[in-house]
C-alpha cells in the first residue's frame, strides 16, 4: 500500500508540489500522469526516500522509505535507467545488487530470464546496452528482490513496440498476483492499456484521481436523431437536462433507459443512444493540464 498525504515540497523559494495526496492499493497499477515539470518526480523521490518532504508524508506499508528494513526486498525502484555503471556487464550490476539486497545468484539469473536479458545479453558491458536494454536491466534490478511494491518513472522509455507490450504484461501480471505499482509514464495509450487507477498532476497539484473506468467513462447519455430539435424538445419535455454533445448529437443526464423512454413516450426517432464520453485518456490528460490554472481536483470515488 504506497500513501501520499498531504506532501509538499520546496526547493528555496520554488514550490515544486503542494499539498499531494493519493493512495496506491494491492492488486492494482496507478498511472502517475502529468506534463513536464508537473511534480510527478519530485513525488516519486520523496516516496523513495531521495527527497525530504517540506510538509506531509509519503509511505509504503505505513511506514517512510528510509525506516523499511532492507527496502529492496520490498519495493523495487526504477527511477533512472541510465544510472548504472557503464564499464560492468549486465549480469555484474544485478550480481551486486544481489549482494546487497541478501538474495541468490538463482535470483540473477531468474530476472535476467524475465527481462529478456539472459545469455550473451547479460554479458555485455551496460555502456554498450541501447536504451531498451537499459530499461530491462533496471527493471530487473527493480525485481531482484522479489518486492511487493513497483516504483517507476518512464520504465518503457527507449523500447520497441514488442517491448512495450511485453512490458505491460509484466505489470500487470504483477498486479494481479496482488503487487502494487506505481507508474509514471508520458506514453499515454500504454498507461490507459494498463492502469486500474489514475491520477493527473499539473503545476505541482493534483488534477484527477480515481479508478480508469469511472474517470474516462464519462457521464450522461448521448443521443442522435435524424431531428435534433424535436429530440431536444422530447427529452425537456421529460424533465432531462440536456446540452450539445460531440458533432450534432446531445448528452441527456440522465441513464439510456429513462432517455430512450422519453424519446419513445414522444414519438421521437433515434440513430443512436449509448452512455457519453469515453474519450479516452489523451482527451483527459489535455483537458486538465491545459487549462489556465484555475484547475479544480477531478475525483471520483473507485
Amino acid at each position: 500500500m504506497i500513501t501520499i498525504d498531504s506532501l509538499t515540497k520546496r526547493y528555496g523559494a520554488q514550490l515544486a508540489v503542494s499539498d499531494v495526496s493519493f493512495s496506491c492499493t494491492p492488486g492494482t497499477v496507478t498511472g502517475f500522469l502529468g506534463p513536464n515539470g508537473a511534480g510527478k518526480s519530485t513525488t516519486l523521490r520523496a516516496l523513495v526516500g531521495l527527497a525530504t518532504p517540506t510538509s506531509g508524508t509519503a509511505t509504503i506499508g505505513g511506514r517512510a522509505y528510509r525506516d523499511l528494513p532492507n527496502a529492496g526486498r520490498q519495493v523495487g525502484v526504477l527511477l533512472d535507467a541510465g544510472a548504472q555503471h557503464a564499464g560492468r556487464t549486465g549480469r555484474e550490476v544485478l550480481t551486486l545488487a544481489a549482494l546487497v539486497l541478501g538474495v541468490g545468484q538463482e535470483r540473477v539469473d531468474e530476472v535476467l530470464g524475465r527481462v529478456g536479458l539472459a545469455g550473451k545479453p547479460a554479458a555485455k558491458r551496460v555502456g554498450n546496452y541501447s536504451l531498451g536494454m537499459k530499461q530491462r536491466l533496471g527493471l530487473a534490478a527493480a525485481l531482484l528482490g522479489d518486492p511487493q511494491v513497483l516504483v517507476l518513472d518512464e520504465p518503457a522509455n527507449g523500447l520497441d513496440p514488442d517491448g512495450i507490450f511485453w512490458m505491460r504484461g509484466l505489470l500487470r501480471g504483477f498486479a494481479d498476483r496482488g503487487g502494487t505499482v506505481l507508474l509514471s509514464s508520458h506514453l499515454l495509450r500504454e498507461v490507459e492499456a494498463v492502469a486500474d487507477q489514475l491520477v493527473v498532476i499539473a503545476g505541482g497539484r493534483i488534477v484527477a484521481r480515481g479508478s480508469k473506468q469511472e474517470l474516462l467513462g464519462g457521464r450522461g447519455t448521448l443521443v442522435r436523431g435524424p431531428d435534433r430539435v424535436v429530440l431536444e424538445r422530447a427529452l425537456r419535455t421529460a424533465g432531462i437536462a440536456v446540452v450539445p454533445g460531440e458533432g450534432d448529437g446531445l448528452v441527456a443526464d440522465a441513464d439510456p433507459l429513462a432517455v430512450g423512454q422519453a424519446v419513445a413516450a414522444a414519438g421521437a426517432v433515434l440513430t443512436e443512444l449509448r452512455p457519453a464520453g469515453g474519450e479516452g485518456l489523451e482527451e483527459l490528460f489535455r483537458s486538465l493540464t491545459h487549462a489556465d490554472g484555475s484547475q479544480q481536483v477531478q475525483e471520483v470515488a473507485a
